[in-house]
């Protein structure tokens, strides 16, 4: 192996300070990012401007992608934009059977590092990403659907936010513990029993980490570095449509493991074919000890059922509910939950889809409002938002993939339609597939409701349910949390004692709570360093990304004994 082009001292000089800033972060919970959200931001100290971005981007379409991993036994691809044009990369296919031994190869030289080291690894991977933004952003765009400005911010800087925070997290935990102590126990009149002890944190062995399609980064970098920074090789394994962002990270992360003397096995990448379906076959090899995995319930579940050798952390899917029970700020109340509803077409783990509205109406600073004026009203809010086409195109982005078009078709004819969808056409993809939201009214108290408002139905559907009482829109938010899972919550009251309710309802089950919310933060958007997305504590998923607990069982701490 060629000599290390980054030294420790190198890594340290350069990346101390933002690991440091990190660790205080988490501890206070702050605002706080080192990776800028403009788009005007890049273009200096070597980090793509937006026209190098896309120069990059189009440079990489209609090619192979090299990566020289063992065991490539041919070559695969067929990414299709969700505004239409093909993609045209191929990526090597691997024989894991040659390649997981391989990423055995450098473990005990990526543990014997330390802690430290491999942290200041892991965040020059990000800051060689977050140089390349403007890159990544297009591949986001072009795999996930999002509209651009969201794929260069969700994709690019709020992703590298989590994934250092995932790095910040690893390094807290492994060094809880000192690396050396000496122990000393008296015996009385006799000299005393004494030991020197080491303890070394030791990753578990191989990761596997199975992308999704909408948030292949911002997804996928929590699990990808908090395995690597504590001490394990990761495996890539991304969504057959949703290679290239991961690749591009792959592609990083193993040319800064070789500039740093290590093998850059350690990261790599497993792209399938059509219809080879390798996540259930690697999910179960005895190399991989854990999983990181978004997506369905179904296949979530069935790694956490069948995956038995593995540490498996799962993001799956609920149903998000808002309890609307009373505001004093009406129209600030529609403008945010139009905005949470409208962002990329409702394709986000955290979207509201069940609007609880009690049927006799709320209390507002406009004057009480019935049901169907609330519903009335915020289908005019979401109209007026996406009113014009520009405008929505900024917002809604593009349907994923022909699964959501279909939900989006169905359930049309669920209930009482209150606001159609309605098909937006964008200028610079005519292929592109965009729909507004749609909002059906259910009744809350009819059996053949539930179907419905207990399902999740991804995308940019919501179900506006008439709730009898605000206690009532209490219990059925308890049973669906409890039996369904839920990212989000979100609640509007002007009552201390509706507030206090909901907050009692969201810390037995575990869900996380948004309240009044009618600014410029929405129930449906976190962030790293200081919230917590999911909780691991509903069906939704079993784990919250970032907290100790998503990092601290991935390594253990072994220890060795020797006399003073």
């Amino acid at each position: 192996m060629a000599a290390a082009q980054l030294t420790p001292d190198h890594l340290a000089e350069r990346h101390r300070p933002t690991l440091d800033q990190a660790l205080e972060a988490i501890r206070t919970r702050a605002y706080w990012s080192p990776h800028p959200e403009h788009p005007k931001a890049y273009g200096e100290n070597g980090s793509l401007n937006a026209a190098d971005g896309h120069a990059a981007h189009q440079a990489t379409l209609n090619t192979r992608f090299e990566l020289d991993q063992p065991g490539t036994d041919g070559w695969t691809g067929g990414e299709v934009s969700p505004y239409g044009p093909a993609l045209g990369v191929e990526y090597p296919h691997v024989d894991v059977d040659v390649l997981l031994p391989a990423m055995r190869t450098g473990l005990a030289a990526w543990r014997d590092a330390g802690a430290e080291t491999r942290a200041l690894v892991c965040l020059e991977v990000l800051a060689r990403i977050s140089a390349r933004t403007h890159e990544f952003a297009h591949a986001v765009m072009h795999t996930s659907g999002q509209a651009f400005m969201m794929a260069l911010q969700a994709g690019g800087p709020h992703a590298q936010d989590r994934g250092l925070e995932a790095v910040a997290y690893a390094y807290a935990e492994q060094t809880r513990t000192p690396g050396e102590a000496e122990w000393s126990k008296p015996q009385g009149k006799r000299d005393p029993l004494e030991l020197r002890k080491s303890f070394t944190p030791v990753g578990r062995g191989v990761s596997l980490l199975v992308g999704c399609n909408t948030f292949p980064t911002w997804n996928g970098y929590p699990g990808l570095f908090a395995s690597l920074a504590t001490g394990n090789a990761v495996l890539v394994k991304p969504h057959p449509r949703a290679v290239l962002p991961l690749a591009l990270t792959v592609r990083i992360a193993r040319e800064v493991l070789a500039e740093a003397g290590f093998d850059p096995n350690l990261v790599a990448l497993a792209v399938e074919r059509p219809g080879e379906g390798i996540a259930k076959t690697l999910a179960v090899r005895p190399e991989i000890r854990i999983i990181d995995y978004t997506g369905s319930t179904s296949f979530g579940d069935w790694l956490e059922q069948n995956a038995r050798q593995a540490q498996v952390y799962t993001e799956k899917a609920g149903v998000n509910t808002v309890v609307v029970d009373s505001t004093d700020d009406y129209k600030g109340m529609l403008s945010n939950l139009a905005f949470s509803l409208s962002l990329y077409s409702g394709q986000m783990c955290t979207t509201p889809q069940n609007l609880l509205i009690p049927r006799d109406g709320i209390s507002t600073d406009a004057g009480h409002k019935s049901y169907d004026e609330v519903v009335t009203d915020l289908a005019a809010a979401v109209d007026g938002l996406l009113g014009d086409d520009a405008r929505a195109n900024a917002l809604l982005g593009a349907l994923v993939n022909p699964d959501v078009k279909a939900r989006l078709e169905a359930a049309a004819e669920l209930g009482e339609v209150a606001l159609s969808s309605r098909e937006i056409a964008n200028p610079d993809f005519p292929d592109a597939v965009v729909r507004t939201p749609l909002m059906v009214k259910l009744d809350g108290s009819k059996p053949e409701a539930e179907a419905a408002y207990m399902s999740e139905c991804f995308g940019p559907v919501s179900f506006a349910v008439a709730m009898d009482s605000t206690d009532d829109a209490l219990e059925l938010l308890r049973r669906t949390v409890r039996e369904k899972g839920a990212m989000t919550v979100g609640a509007y009251t002007t009552s201390a004692d509706v507030e206090r309710a909901v907050e009692e309802v969201c810390l037995e089950e575990s869900a996380q709570l948004s309240l009044n919310l009618t600014g410029g933060v929405y129930v449906n958007q976190t962030a790293a360093f200081s919230d917590f997305h999911g909780s691991g504590g509903n069906p939704a998923a079993n784990a919250a990304l970032c907290d100790s607990a998503f990092v601290a069982n991935r390594f253990r701490v072994v220890e060795v004994r020797r006399p003073a």
